[in-house]
């Protein structure tokens, strides 16, 4: 079996027990979304969370491209702190169910393309889930929203597909990520100065006393942040999806939608 050239291996394997959901309909899923996820994917170092004998075993993330991809798979050398890293870049929907078949579930990309590194293009407020409710974290993304509209951003809104939300807006690449960092964290200092019992930027777990983090620290060199209209790897195979802020208040958590449920945003 081939799809956009292709060759599938194993396509009943399951890699979601819990919904029976098969690598086959993972690959058909990318194939079938592609148009959704390309935009966000392309251009842009990647980092791949592969799970070959499904989510229920020891997946890996995975910086480096094989040895065995093909050459038509696009690779770029990047320079870390660690050392030298030949990550793939997902340019095309052949790569994109290349990389499906080699069971990869979840795209994880940087907040800046390949032409620049250094210089982001995007910027995302991660909130991390408090102790409390769901309830919590959508109002903490909304008093978020309208602080971010008061310095005169616009942001949208995603799921992440697991725990939390993810507020992004774009910007032009005139700064480094140290700038651009150090402009999103003065943004974090002031709005958890504005709302200490919701809000928090401390860094330690056990130092937040159930408050919402703001993990400014995600817009940095090298981070990364889940792809929109990724699979996640959870039991229902939840997806990353961008949502208005008109849907915000009717979802009821970060796994909303899923492959189970594609009918219920298909639109998005």
């Amino acid at each position: 079996m081939k799809i956009h050239g292709v060759a599938i291996t194993n396509p009943e394997k399951i890699l979601f027990p819990a919904s029976n959901a098969s690598k086959l309909d993972v690959i058909n899923y990318y194939k079938n979304f592609a148009g959704q996820i390309m935009p966000f994917l392309k251009g842009r170092p990647l980092t791949l969370r592969r799970f070959p004998d499904g989510i229920d075993q020891n997946g890996f993330f995975q910086k480096n491209a094989s040895d065995y991809f093909p050459d038509f798979i696009k690779t770029i050398a990047i320079e870390t702190e660690g050392g030298k890293n030949t990550t793939v870049v997902c340019n095309n929907i052949k790569t994109l169910l290349y990389l499906a078949n080699q069971a990869t579930i979840e795209f994880h990309i940087w907040l800046s393309r390949i032409d620049k590194l250094n210089k982001p293009d995007k910027v995302v407020f991660d909130l991390d889930p408090a102790v409390g409710s769901f309830e919590s974290l959508k109002k903490a993304a909304e008093v978020i929203r309208e602080f971010l509209g008061e310095q005169g951003i616009r942001c949208k809104l995603t799921t992440s597909g697991k725990n939390g939300l993810h507020l992004w807006y774009t910007k032009r690449r005139t700064q480094t990520f140290d700038q651009s960092r150090e402009e999103v964290k003065g943004f974090a200092i002031d709005l958890a100065s504005r709302y200490p019992e919701l809000l928090t930027i401390a860094m330690r777990k056990e130092d937040r006393d159930g408050k919402i983090f703001i993990d400014y620290p995600r817009n940095s060199y090298g981070q990364t942040v889940i792809c929109p209209f990724s699979l996640r790897a959870t039991p229902k195979a939840s997806i990353a999806t961008p949502i208005s802020w008109k849907e915000l208040s009717n979802i009821e958590s970060a796994q909303e939608f899923n492959l189970g449920n594609i009918s219920k945003w298909r639109n998005h």
